[in-house]
């Protein structure tokens, strides 16, 4: 039977979870079932091109019975992102990185297998307390050695890190505007990181900073009726609440959430 729904947490280049002896059921599975993964994809990461070893990966992907779909994190090349193909797919817009290996892309709603899916990528890297570096900063060079020496983590422009991590106006406004059209009713959200109010269930503590995305997606929280949210970005498999569903090495069926005790 098609139309089934899988949702699964960050892959970093690593995809051996889809491997049939983690993921038996994908036996039974056609190109009308999908696997959503909630971003940091990681297939898409060597600048300028694609490398021998994304390319087998994003091929092998493409042999899989199923249609595999990510949002995108803060770990994506997002200059050789957006450089893919836009089409509309199932109402959406969607960057083509092979025919069965879709980006669904910011503040869209999909109709897929008959299920309203509204998808929001981004969020912001936590690991760099060593700084963003600028290959064009005349500096550059002694605050490398500066930040290899201190053995903080820090990230270099267009190499590791892009500002694309965080949403532009337009992609909020799209947000707004495509949920409107739907009264702010979707079966499932979609996204890598999450409310500020949800990263506060996740660490009281405030180890986790808020910015313009957590604070928008409060606003999606309050807002929209929906069933289910899962997101990534965390590294850690748990029910946050009733609706929503924090993933990372699990591949579940949407609709069903984690069991915490497990």
């Amino acid at each position: 039977m098609s139309g089934r729904i899988f949702v699964t947490g960050d892959c970093h280049s690593d995809f051996r979870k889809f491997n049939s002896s983690y993921f038996p059921v994908q036996s039974e599975l056609d190109k009308d079932d999908y696997v959503i993964i909630c971003g940091d994809f990681g297939g898409i990461w060597n600048v300028g091109w694609e490398s021998k070893n994304e390319k087998y990966w994003l091929e092998w992907l493409e042999k899989k019975p199923y249609t595999t779909l990510f949002v995108d994190g803060n770990h994506e090349n997002f200059d050789r992102l957006n450089g893919y193909p836009v089409k509309n797919w199932h109402g959406g817009m969607v960057h083509e990185i092979r025919p069965s290996v879709l980006h669904l892309m910011r503040g869209q709603v999909f109709d897929i297998a008959g299920k309203k899916i509204f998808s929001f990528g981004g969020a912001s890297c936590h690991d760099v307390d060593g700084g963003i570096l600028d290959t064009e900063d005349p500096d550059f060079a002694d605050k490398k050695k500066a930040a290899d020496r201190s053995w903080l983590p820090y990230r270099i422009k267009h190499i590791s890190w892009w500002k694309e991590e965080l949403p532009n106006d337009r992609e909020y406004d799209e947000a707004s505007k495509n949920l409107e059209a739907v009264d702010f009713k979707i079966d499932y959200i979609i996204t890598h990181c999450c409310s500020s109010e949800t990263q506060n269930m996740l660490r009281p503590d405030g180890e986790y900073v808020t910015d313009a995305l957590t604070d928008f997606f409060n606003l999606v929280r309050e807002k929209c009726e929906f069933k289910k949210w899962y997101f990534g970005h965390y590294h850690l498999d748990i029910t946050v609440s009733d609706k929503e569903v924090l993933l990372y090495d699990s591949i579940i069926p949407i609709g069903d959430v984690i069991d915490n005790d497990v």
